[in-house]
This record gives structure tokens, sequence and C-alpha cells, in this order.
């Protein structure tokens, strides 16, 4: 009788401890049908497919000539004319302005055309009219760079650049900051995207060194800049970088995989953004035809909880941290 009493007292002390300090886990509600929410990721997209790839080549070999744009400065010579010639801005319409004549529209003539049009324009109120065009400074054959690059911003070329020659002066890229893991690139041209392996590239696949064209955008995402979360019963809780196509094996092995104290049975996968929980057996995750291994997305929270038996022993450790008096197989043995 006196065992059964201590039993129920160091029963009665935990139950104190645990509503005076809050060390016992809560843990979260699954949401019904949370599966929904998630999707098995597809690693063959984090890359542009080989025919994409060609087809950014092929219509860049179609442009055979430099097409005169807004901003170029353009030095027009009418042989024999000095009061005609000069050194003209292309404006944002377009257009030039020449003596008698006025504006005329040269935005996307080649140097060859825009002669041929000033002539043109000319050749009522002069005789025997023939004009020169060359480009002084080209300052609409400009590449936008943004992402992890140490010089991001638009870079003026003469002639068209390839990819690396673009990373090269744009100041190169800060690899050797240990937080960031650059994997691919984005080249954006128009309404379409090509997406480059930049380790391939890097290592000296010349068939991804892309020419480029006037007015692309390449992107460098950098892994830190979106970020996941895993925390609980796993070796190094912590935040973790999103990288591309992240599943959510991926993110549990970067913080070391599940301590012996975790629940097995019990991983908790919370889309804030979505408000569902997603709960995740690794008997089941491991099972061939299973597909638990979903996507991460930005700001998804892994949390492991702690399995019964050992939620008991740490809440005896916040008692005690200092001493192991007490344990299960302690409390049981008080049982008559």
């Amino acid at each position: 009788m006196i065992q059964l009493i201590t039993y129920r007292l160091v029963l009665l002390f935990i139950s104190l401890v645990l509503s005076a300090c809050g060390v016992w886990e809560i843990v979260p509600d699954a949401t019904l049908n949370a599966e929904k929410a998630f999707v098995t990721p597809d690693r063959s997209k984090r890359i542009s497919e080989t025919s994409a790839i060609e087809a950014f080549k092929e219509e860049t070999k179609k442009v055979d000539d430099y097409l005169l744009f807004d901003g170029d400065d353009i030095n027009i010579e009418v042989i024999g004319r000095p009061e005609l010639s000069g050194i003209q801005r292309i404006g944002p319409d377009g257009r030039i302005t020449l003596s008698v004549v006025g504006s005329l529209l040269v935005r996307n003539l080649s140097r060859e055309a825009a002669g041929e049009a000033i002539n043109k324009a000319l050749s009522p109120y002069y005789l025997n009219i023939f004009t020169t065009v060359r480009v002084e400074h080209y300052n609409s054959n400009r590449i936008t760079i943004i992402g992890r690059v140490e010089n991001p911003g638009e870079l003026l070329f003469n002639t068209p650049p390839n990819l690396l020659t673009i990373l090269a002066q744009a100041g190169g890229m800060p690899l050797m900051r240990k937080e960031q893991v650059l994997t691919r690139c984005a080249i954006i041209r128009s309404d379409k995207i090509l997406w480059i392996d930049l380790a391939r590239l890097l290592t000296g696949d010349t068939s991804l060194n892309v020419l480029l064209q006037r007015n692309d955008v390449v992107y460098i995402p950098d892994s830190t800049d979106t970020s996941v979360f895993v925390l609980g019963a796993v070796y190094r809780p912590g935040v973790f970088s999103l990288t591309p196509q992240m599943s959510f094996m991926d993110a549990l092995s970067q913080a070391g995989g599940v301590t012996k104290d975790g629940n097995f049975n019990e991983l908790h996968l919370i889309r804030p953004g979505s408000d569902v929980n997603l709960t995740i057996d690794m008997s089941e995750i491991l099972s061939p035809q299973k597909k638990l291994n979903v996507a991460i997305n930005e700001g998804d929270i892994i949390y492991v909880p702690r399995h019964s038996v050992s939620k008991i022993g740490y809440i005896l450790q916040q008692v005690n941290p200092f001493s192991t008096l007490f344990s299960i197989s302690q409390l049981g043995a008080l049982v008559p």
C-alpha cells in the first residue's frame, strides 16, 4: 500500500512539474487528406532538356547582323554633305532626327538598312545621296545578370557573348561562401526560360555555354534565398537551405536524421502557407510503393516528436538533470 502511494506521489510530482515548466511536447494533429497538398519531387526539372538548349542556340544563330536599337550611338556619314553627317543617339522611340527630313525610324534595322532608309528619306531634297552608318557605342546591346554574382546589373557587349563570358564579366560567383549552394542558372529570353546545370558548365561541358542575345536575363539563384526548418528529435535541428526539388528525406538527412528518442512512426511535415500537417511514418516512406517522400517548399517545417517512452525519460531529466535516480524500470518496480 505504501509503495502504491509513493508511486502515485511520484506521478503527481511529475505532472506538477510539467504544468509549471511546460516541458511536455505538444504534438500537432494531422490534417485530414493532407497528402493532397504535397507532390513527389521531379528531379528532372532541375535543368532544361537538351532539346530546349539546342532551340536557344538555333534562335541565336538566326541573328546574322547587328540590329540598331534604342540608346545606340550611331555615326551617320552622308558623303559630301557634312551638314547632314554626325553622331546621333537613337531615342527611346527608336528614331533619329535628320535635317530637312525630321524624325526617321531606324529601330531594328541593320547598319546597311539604316543607311538605305536615310538615302531614301533625303533623296527628294538632294541628288546622288549615299550614306554609311556605323555604331559608335552599343548602348542597347545589354544583358542583365541578377542573383549570386559579385556585380549584378546590366552588362554591355559589342558581339554576342556566351554564358561563361557574362559570368566572368559579372565578377565571378562567390563559391567560397559555405552557405551558398550554386547548382544552376536561368537564362530568361522574352517568355522562355532555360535552366543550365552550372556544375557541368564549370567543369568543362561546353555544350551548355549558350550564346546570349540582347535583353537576355541571366539569373543565378542561391539556395540560401529560401529556407526549411527541421525541428524536434533530430541530431542537428535548425534552418536549412532549400535546394531545387528538395524532398522530405533530403531535408531530414541534412538535419542528421531522427535520434533514438524520435518517434519514427509519427513525423510531421507542416506547410504553414497551406495550413496543412502531413503525418509520415518512416516505415511507409521506405516502402517502394509509397510516395511520401514529397517535395519541400519554402517555409516548410519538419517536426519529429519524441516517442512516449522517451518523453517520460526527458521529463525526468528536466526534474533533476544531474541525476538518473528515476527511470522507467524503477517506476515500474514501485508497483506492488
